[in-house]
């Protein structure tokens, strides 16, 4: 007996996604999301993190095929024997960032985030930021162009670009980099437990506005950001073995 015999198919909107779409429907069919055992993602990364949001919740495993670009997250496209392949699967679950920030009106908002939540300067005026872990402040003044908080999973993108460090997949940590950092000179940033509960005060927010960003969610004018691992939230993404996840990471970390 298969685990998944119902197959719902998401795409990209580029024309080799929408092919690979009907190769996959004619040969294996298609169900709608709601009815279906797992979700293949036809894309890139981005179409990736997107179908981990919009099917967050909701139990379903997701199974990627590259027909993107970078396809970090995905596994090689094939159109044969997806089947066994989806049989033979192995599974990653990952827990989302919760990022509650406040703007200026002091309304707040909320968002989740896969891979990263990070503050970034609006204007050509550099950030000035109070971090502060599990209620003690650890860093009065962080002159920089933003900070971010990483997961595992999202430690080797824009953290990596931000000469962040990567963390293995089942590592129960976070990363805490800075973004270009002017003032402390030498701060490289900190790993933290996946437990801490992370608050960020903007510093002179008039003068000096931010942006929050928790993927692809985005808010401005912001005074202050609360952010922690969404436990509540399990994501389940599936892999070709020898190519999970976590061997991807690991693989990154020698340079491949």
């Amino acid at each position: 007996m298969r685990r998944f015999n119902r197959i719902a198919l998401v795409t990209s909107d580029t024309d080799d996604a929408r092919a690979a779409r009907e190769i996959l429907a004619a040969r294996y069919g298609e169900v709608s999301p709601a009815e279906a055992d797992v979700i293949v993602a036809l894309g890139g990364d981005g179409l990736m993190l997107q179908t981990l949001h919009q099917f967050m919740g909701s139990g379903k495993p997701i199974y990627g095929m590259n027909r993107g670009s970078v396809g970090f997250l995905m596994n090689e496209f094939h159109d044969e024997s997806l089947l066994d392949r989806l049989e033979r699967a192995e599974r990653s679950i990952v827990h989302p960032l919760l990022m509650v920030a406040t703007d200026a009106n002091g309304v707040s908002h909320t968002a989740r985030a896969i891979n990263e939540v990070y503050l970034f300067r609006q204007t050509y005026q550099a950030a000035k930021l109070k971090v502060t872990i599990d209620g003690k402040t650890r860093l009065p003044e962080l002159v920089a162009d933003g900070i971010l908080v990483a997961t595992p999973a999202g430690s080797t993108a824009y953290n990596l670009s931000a000469n962040g460090p990567i963390l293995p997949l089942n590592a129960p940590l976070l990363a805490l980099t800075p973004i270009s950092a002017f003032r402390p000179r030498r701060w490289r940033g900190a790993l933290l437990p996946d437990h801490a509960r992370i608050s960020i005060e903007v510093l002179e927010p008039i003068k000096r506005p931010i942006s929050a960003v928790a993927d692809h969610f985005e808010h401005r004018n912001i005074r202050r950001v609360d952010i922690a691992m969404d436990r509540t939230v399990d994501m389940v993404m599936l892999h070709d073995p020898g190519h999970s996840l976590e061997e991807r990471i690991l693989l990154e970390q020698f340079g491949y």
